[in-house]
């Protein structure tokens, strides 16, 4: 899965990208030569209020047969998580931290001691109450190294499993080793909702959490179903029940969704072509989720010609992003500027080089590589892809600066070309914390640093960041860190694309931040 790149999920998924390869050249043809006389897509879901009840069906691209439903798992069943759990903390549609089963957290004065204050009255599905316990256990099972949980790089540096204390039933204090003033932002991540004490056993199959579903069945890269918990602690979900299938090819999920089969396209972006279509049906619309996706070019720095810092500057001055938005997504979506934090963000820092082509000829000239060429890798895992890298190379032409786009076979290029070729495209979902963003994929030894990119007085910039007590000067810090990425780093941005979800006109109550929708306000009209 994009969002931290699954090694299993993305071999398996790529083959649901292949399928859209025609529909996504088709669409190119079209972009180059007239976007604007296209119809306009949909900005929102339907609105309105749901009926009670009904079930909700999903197609999901098919997973791995390890696939499983431990939240802390680098396979776990993503679509499944946000009903069946909750964690202590989430953020809200607005960007901040919200209280999710912690009603309350507050450090000490130096952000090294945390202590979380639990809700009461909070059921797991088998009936037993929330406690600290639980909340203990989950930070430890993801610390674990059987675990092999990818927030563990995150967590464990701040960490230590056995110092964690629960003085009381509804108390969760967790002491770090060294401050950070957002250490809650880490625990957003959906590695880390709650799961019973005890349970890293169990919990890859039973699914006991205290989210608004409950599981009735579930198989591994295949289908599955979730019933309504009526004693969540936030109240009932609207719906009765989710049911989930596996359908493997992106086509085959769009002709289901048109012929009234399900009714939300789940880990699905749709192509502009496929997105009209689905538009303009009468059993279908669209629901855009701005700025969800968060494409990159990744240079890695340990590659020659990209080992100077003259040359990334050049190929980032080189480009325009505005045009690469206009081509590539036909105005769906927002220019990045090479900065990787979205512009939704609180932390954003909206200031950035303009584009300036003839200063990147002075940079690569001074570097030695007037006349540059290099190889731009691509494929047809997603449908932006390619459109993008086009849209670069005819931008950076002006620099002259020579592209030569290559397309990579979308089965194996998540193991064959990221983060082993020195240039090519990428994508994450947005919606993560900045200091998880700039930790997972930026800092040095990063295993997701997919430019490889290692540079101590940047870690050194973060550290400050995350020890500094007051949230302004913290906010300037990250901007410096942003910057800092910008200036001296290895990945181009050149947008942040809306994502274009299809969905069945009977939905109502769609409402999706951070790649989750909200399981408890989701329902059907005329259910």
């Amino acid at each position: 899965m994009p969002d931290i790149h699954h090694p299993g999920r993305r071999s398996v998924l790529a083959a649901a990208a292949a399928g859209s390869a025609s529909l996504g050249a088709s669409w190119l043809l079209t972009g180059c030569t007239g976007a604007s006389a296209a119809p306009a897509l949909p900005r929102g879901a339907q609105q309105g209020t749901p009926d009670r009840g009904g079930t909700l069906r999903i197609a999901r691209p098919p997973a791995s047969e390890a696939e499983t439903l431990d939240p802390a798992s680098a396979l776990s069943a993503y679509e499944y998580l946000g009903a069946l759990y909750n964690r202590l903390v989430r953020i809200g549609a607005n960007g901040e931290l919200a209280p999710d089963l912690a009603e309350s957290w507050e450090p000490d004065s130096k952000a090294r001691t945390w202590t979380f204050r639990l809700r009461k009255g909070v059921a797991f599905h088998d009936g037993h109450a929330l406690t600290s316990a639980d909340a203990a256990y989950t930070l430890r099972h993801i610390l674990d190294k059987a675990t092999a949980s990818p927030q563990a790089a995150v967590l464990a540096p701040l960490v230590d499993p056995a110092k964690l204390r629960t003085p009381d039933a509804h108390t969760l204090v967790v002491p770090l080793k060294t401050p950070n003033a957002e250490f809650p932002s880490l625990l957003t991540h959906y590695n880390c909702y709650v799961i019973p004490d005890g349970s890293a056993r169990g919990i890859g199959r039973t699914g006991i959490g205290t989210g608004p579903f409950k599981l009735e069945s579930f198989a591994p890269a295949g289908p599955g179903r979730i019933t309504a918990f009526t004693d969540h602690w936030a109240g009932r979900p609207v719906l009765d029940a989710i049911d989930f299938y596996s359908v493997a090819d992106m086509s085959a999920r769009s002709n289901a969704l048109l012929a009234g089969q399900v009714d939300l396209l789940s880990q699905t972006n749709l192509d502009f072509a496929t997105a009209r279509v689905v538009a303009a049906s009468d059993r279908a619309t669209i629901a855009r989720v701005e700025n969800a996706q968060w494409y990159v070019l990744p240079m890695l720095t340990t590659e020659k010609p990209f080992t100077d810092v003259r040359v990334r500057q050049a190929m980032k001055l080189a480009y325009d992003p505005e045009h690469v938005v206009k081509v590539a997504l036909q105005g769906a979506g927002t220019p990045g500027w090479d900065n990787p934090v979205p512009p939704s963000d609180p932390a954003h820092l909206a200031a950035h080089p303009k584009h300036d082509p003839e200063q990147a000829r002075h940079l690569l000239k001074k570097a030695g590589h007037e006349g540059l060429t290099v190889d731009l890798y691509t494929s047809s895992y997603d449908p932006v892809f390619t459109p993008m890298a086009l849209a670069y190379q005819d931008s950076a032409r002006r620099a002259g600066i020579r592209v030569r786009v290559k397309t990579a076979a979308a089965d194996s290029y998540y193991t064959q070309i990221w983060m082993k070729k020195p240039l090519m495209a990428t994508y994450w979902y947005t919606g993560r914390p900045v200091d998880q963003l700039f930790t997972q994929v930026f800092r040095g030894g990063s295993s997701y640093n997919e430019t490889a990119w290692s540079d101590k007085a940047f870690d050194a910039l973060l550290d400050r960041a995350r020890q500094e007590t007051d949230d302004e000067r913290r906010r300037e810090l990250y901007g410096e860190a942003q910057t800092f990425v910008v200036e001296k780093g290895g990945a181009m941005t050149p947008m942040f694309a809306d994502r274009l979800v299809g969905i069945s006109r009977k939905v109502r109550g769609y409402a999706e931040h951070g790649f989750e929708f909200d399981y408890l306000g989701i329902g059907l009209k005329g259910a």
